[in-house]
């Protein structure tokens, strides 16, 4: 008898929205000040390749509200915002990757990865995270999806 696929728990659910333009003033106004306090250079670069790179910021900046509210911490605890990166493969989906004190905060709570949607359409940029576990209490296998 086939036992079925493993359970998933979920540890934290965490959703935010961005509005295009400001990200765009934030990012004329700021310029690399702003990047390079919130994104990873590997963020960075993936946003400017794109021919417009304002939509992919916001969209960023999102999956990483999206997942402090997951986290369950926002920018305490020592957590800080380049901890949390998005990455994307070519023809794969957008992950997660926790770092440094959001991945220890991950693991106490027995999450293994953070699974992670996100949508630009018009003047808004949406991010979803999902802090899951597989049930094991230790979170062993480290939450970076």
């Amino acid at each position: 008898m086939n036992p079925g696929p493993p359970l998933v728990q979920i540890k934290g659910i965490g959703i935010d929205l961005v509005p295009i333009p400001r990200m765009r003033q934030i990012l004329e106004r700021w310029q690399d000040r702003f990047l390079t306090r919130v994104f990873t250079a590997d963020e960075i670069a993936y946003c400017r390749a794109r021919k417009d790179p304002a939509p992919h910021f916001a969209a960023r900046f999102a999956a990483k509200e999206a997942g402090l509210k997951a986290l369950g911490t926002g920018l305490r605890l020592g957590v800080n915002w380049r901890e949390l990166e998005v990455k994307r493969e070519r023809g794969g989906p957008p992950t997660m990757v926790l770092r440094g004190r959001s991945r220890e905060i991950a693991r106490a709570r027995g999450a293994d990865r953070m699974l992670l949607a996100l949508s630009h359409d018009g003047d808004y940029a949406i991010a979803q995270a999902m802090l899951v576990g597989d049930g094991a209490a230790d979170g062993a296998r480290g939450a970076s999806a």
